[in-house]
């Protein structure tokens, strides 16, 4: 029996009827979010390399490579809605499987990586370098990738001959118990988060409530189709909405991705710096600015803040140069010698004649 065309769909193959599909709305408007989600995304990450040039604390450029990445798995978490909304098959299962741990790995490592260096930001430590920041997003990621990779071999060991039974309720639970590990990153970075707020340098706080916001929203996103993945949906006989829950989930998760975290801290990367930030007893905290004031200061005003203590005197006069000054030996003749004109031979002459 071929399935009849639904109404806004031409002739295209039938797994992609929920893309058109009228009568069944939610193919459409998840689409379209996911769409607007893309297209803000690509939006984003133009921004943050105009904004590159632009940022004058040192510390705040090195978290560009987070927000890079961060970005890169929202972008993917958006495009993998389409494969959830797409009917699934021997194409769009695989990935599915592959690339939704994968791309949340990424985004929980960036957060997760964030908030360790806001944790030595807040208490006026050192914080990590970019090359050490990236290192430590590739590496929380990397096990989630290994994960999988031998996740997916083994499924398609297992199921070459009969793929269709990765529709059973088992299927569900081998893709919840895939993902163990994102749920730890996920509660490990919110537990991190809540170790921003301890620290005597306020302005990086703000930072770390993004996350802490950011991650408190995610797990009520994952708990609720978590349990309706796995149990919800049997319950009330439904298996038809497990791919409309996990894109829901998708959607929802990127746009908080997008409103929680990654828009405020673009807001804040070209903050005013605030030098009491910063802690003056550690230079390495200080911030470093790209362009650097040429010259040299006259150290002969600097003697002002010497003797400010002095003004209480009453003979201290605000305009005087604080120069020291030398006493002068007057018995020597400093003055600048003048120049005398010649007697005239003709000085005595009275205009009379002289005798003959």
């Amino acid at each position: 029996m071929t399935t009849p065309v639904p109404r806004g769909c031409g002739s295209i193959h039938s797994d992609y009827y929920l893309l058109c599909d009228m009568e069944q709305a939610w193919g459409i408007v998840l689409e379209s979010l996911a769409t607007a989600g893309v297209l803000v995304t690509i939006f984003l990450i133009c921004s943050l390399f105009f904004l590159i040039c632009k940022v004058q604390d040192n510390n705040k450029r090195h978290m560009i490579s987070i927000y890079f990445f961060f970005l890169l798995g929202t972008l993917g978490i958006f495009g993998l809605t389409f494969a959830f909304i797409i009917k699934s098959n021997e194409n769009t299962r695989p990935t599915r499987f592959f690339l939704f741990g994968v791309l949340f790995a990424l985004c929980f490592s960036c957060l997760l990586t964030h908030a360790f260096n806001l944790i030595k930001l807040v208490r006026g430590k050192k914080p990590f370098s970019w090359l050490v920041l990236l290192l430590l997003i590739v590496s929380f990621a990397l096990v989630q990738i290994v994960i999988n990779i031998e996740y997916l071999v083994t499924m398609l060991v297992n199921y070459r001959d009969d793929f269709q039974l990765m529709l059973s309720e088992q299927a569900n639970k081998d893709f919840v118990m895939l993902l163990i590990y994102v749920l730890f990153l996920m509660a490990l970075t919110f537990l991190m988060s809540m170790f921003t707020f301890c620290g005597p340098y306020k302005s990086w706080k703000r930072h770390g409530a993004h996350i802490f916001v950011t991650v408190l929203f995610s797990i009520a996103i994952w708990v609720v189709w978590i349990t309706m993945l796995t149990k919800g949906n049997q319950l009330l006989n439904k298996p038809a909405w497990d791919d409309p829950v996990v894109a829901i989930a998708l959607v929802s998760n990127g746009w908080i991705f997008l409103i929680m975290y990654i828009v405020p801290e673009i807001c804040f990367l070209t903050a005013p710096l605030k030098l009491e930030d910063y802690p003056p007893e550690n230079d390495f905290c200080q911030p470093t600015f790209i362009k650097q004031a040429t010259g040299v200061d006259n150290r002969a005003y600097t003697q002002d803040e010497i003797v400010r203590g002095d003004r209480e005197d009453p003979s201290y006069s605000p305009y005087s140069s604080h120069f020291q000054l030398k006493t002068i030996d007057t018995r020597n003749d400093f003055s600048i010698p003048r120049p005398k004109a010649q007697t005239s031979p003709y000085h005595d002459y009275t205009g009379g004649k002289g005798p003959m």
